[in-house]
């Protein structure tokens, strides 16, 4: 277990867990280790989202940097994957966006991308608590080599334009009326714009971030309000974006979600047609639905499943090979465009699969009827309820009771004292059945070690 850094970066309540003081001495951390890559001058690019604490979680980042002698480009609010992006483009040493993600406006975060534009592995994560955790008054800078502060207000257009370029350029969305939700959230501006550019049609909600509202009924985690604009719209398709951007849900015409299983099919599909997979199947978590596994298989497809996290698929990508991955939940991962997950960018490449079939969202995103998926969540309070035997029997039987027909999943989360247990399967009442067993065992031991 790390002290800061979860499966998503350092993330928590703002001035509570994100404070001033560690967002300063994260920047000192990540800025000494960085500067060992050269004696040049080093740059790092700071984005955010639209939070209330963005701006003092940003000015204190700035300072950390600086004090170590690194130069920040300060983008203002963009999407995780324009920052993921932008290190690399802007040959930046280090990038790091400001974001909770899909969490309320009362938490923030610090992710962190290497100069290739990849989150930081575990390894670089340990090292940079190490320093942060560490006396670093004597490796502050001298007064004359302090950094610099610039900020960059090209950004947008960039991203903009860089999203646009993954699509080829014949192909357009003329014609297509769509409703995007931004979640109040980094992407208000850029994709609403992309999508314009592009000859849609477009009808914004969730465009009106004031420091509160990011995520608040709206985006990729509150689907409602695009799901009635959609129908009231009579739009061939709604799309909806979390906090920070990097993931996304899609509702069709008749105001159906469609999550991030269902995009991996519909592009798995249309890749293999095209030739444009590089490796005969994709790279999913273990939350991902056996019936995606099923239809991949029908298309002669092998579906990898990691530990839940983009990252960690991220990396099984990168080690073996694969060009398409992600998660249930809407991290979409293109590796032949991105390096990170890309909400916009996804929802662009099914747009581009739609209209080149001429079939309607309903029709092309329904690849194959998912299996019942259960989850249910055991909060604990200290000890290891797992490793209890009577949980171990439980969770041997839920599993042989399933069989072939049906999968069981227990993880503890990787950001809060919560066990998950998830089951799948065939039969919706079998499945029930068992992960009401496994719960009951856990609960019954997490009081035992609790008491």
């Amino acid at each position: 277990m790390r002290k800061y850094f979860g499966t998503d970066g350092i993330r928590g309540r703002a001035n509570g867990i994100i404070t001033p003081d560690l967002a300063l001495r994260v920047g000192q951390a990540a800025g000494l280790m960085f500067q060992q890559r050269g004696d040049y001058r080093h740059r790092v690019v700071i984005g955010k989202d639209t939070r209330l604490s963005g701006y003092m979680i940003e000015s204190a980042l700035q300072a950390g940097f600086t004090s170590v002698g690194m130069d920040v480009l300060l983008l203002g609010p963009i999407p995780t994957p324009a920052v993921a992006m932008l290190t690399r483009s802007m040959r930046c040493d280090l990038g790091v966006m400001i974001s909770a993600s899909h969490n309320p406006y009362e938490d923030n975060g610090i992710k962190l991308f290497g100069p290739d534009g990849f989150k930081l592995n575990d390894d670089m994560e340990r090292e940079i608590e190490a320093l942060i955790d560490s006396d670093l008054t004597r490796r502050l800078s001298g007064s004359a080599a302090l950094g610099r502060a610039k900020r960059i207000e090209s950004v947008q257009a960039r991203y903009i334009e860089f999203a646009k370029r993954t699509l080829p350029r014949q192909v357009d969305l003329e014609g297509m009326r769509v409703v995007i939700d931004c979640a109040n959230g980094a992407g208000y501006k850029v994709a609403p714009e992309a999508l314009w550019e592009l000859g849609a049609e477009v009808m914004s909600i969730g465009v009106e971030p004031n420091g509160f509202n990011i995520n608040h009924d709206v985006g990729s985690t509150a689907p409602d309000s695009l799901i009635q604009k959609v129908r009231e719209l009579r739009a061939d398709v709604g799309i909806a974006l979390d906090g920070d951007a990097d993931r996304v849900l899609i509702v069709d015409e008749k105001g159906h979600k469609v999550d991030g299983d269902q995009l991996m099919a519909v592009v798995a599909r249309s890749w293999k047609d095209d030739g444009r997979l590089s490796q005969p199947g994709i790279v999913a978590t273990i939350m991902s639905n056996l019936g995606l596994e099923r239809f991949l298989g029908g298309m002669g497809l092998g579906l990898v499943r990691t530990a839940v996290g983009d990252r960690y698929v991220l990396e099984h990508m990168r080690a073996n090979g694969f060009n398409l991955g992600g998660e249930q939940s809407g991290h979409i991962i293109m590796s032949d465009y991105t390096t990170t997950g890309d909400g916009l960018v996804a929802a662009l490449q099914l747009l581009a699969v739609v209209k080149s079939l001429g079939k309607p969202v309903s029709e092309v995103c329904h690849c194959f009827e998912p299996l019942p998926q259960v989850l249910k969540n055991v909060r604990y309070k200290a000890g290891k309820p797992l490793q209890e035997a009577s949980v171990i029997k439980a969770i041997e039987a839920g599993r042989e009771t399933l069989g072939q027909a049906g999968r069981l999943v227990i993880r503890p989360s990787g950001t809060e004292p919560v066990i998950r247990v998830m089951g799948e399967g065939d039969n919706e009442d079998l499945v029930n059945r068992v992960v009401d067993d496994v719960v009951a065992a856990v609960t019954q031991a997490a009081s035992k070690v609790a008491a």
